[in-house]
């Protein structure tokens, strides 16, 4: 099964699951050749009911003790742009788009996924791009994150934070 796995870490992220499960996301889902969608939805007011036929799964959840097991079945992550949940996913090497949250105020979230995505390690937009994101966005073109260097993830974090200069 070809999994999307869809993660707002331990927040809500309401708008992030409904445009995911929006008619017109779900059709470009289905015509990538995913056939499981996985939501984490934390804290969020949207609980979709899941549901499985003979060619598509959904799966919902709100949190687990850890997102290894759906990290490692996805074969594509969408996440918030909670700086956890983006190196999490990227020391997974898996392919990643992170969607901001426009909600936020100073929203360093932003910060991260400007420079991730400068850097070639994951694809952004905001909750009205992803259908189009999605559909125009080539997965082969991203580079693998350098694995096992937190200490550098955080100097990276801090310096797009403000807190180094």
């Amino acid at each position: 099964m070809k999994c999307v796995f869809v993660t707002v870490g331990t927040t809500s992220f309401d708008d992030l699951i409904a445009r995911v499960l929006a008619q017109d996301c779900l059709q470009i889902i289905k015509s990538l050749g995913y056939n499981r969608l996985v939501l984490q939805i934390g804290r969020g007011k949207v609980v979709p009911e899941p549901f499985s036929t003979e060619s598509f799964t959904l799966d919902v959840y709100r949190y687990k003790d850890s997102l290894k097991e759906d990290l490692e079945e996805a074969d594509l992550v969408i996440s918030h742009a909670g700086a956890g949940s983006c190196l999490e996913t990227l020391e997974k090497r898996k392919p990643l788009v992170v969607v901001i949250n426009e909600k936020l105020m100073n929203n360093h979230q932003l910060e991260l996924a400007k420079q991730l995505h400068r850097d070639g390690h994951l694809f952004y937009c905001t909750c009205s791009m992803l259908p189009g994101l999605l559909q125009s966005m080539d997965l082969s073109t991203l580079k693998c994150f350098p694995p096992g260097q937190p200490e550098k993830f955080s100097e990276f974090l801090d310096k797009v934070v403000g807190l180094k200069k």
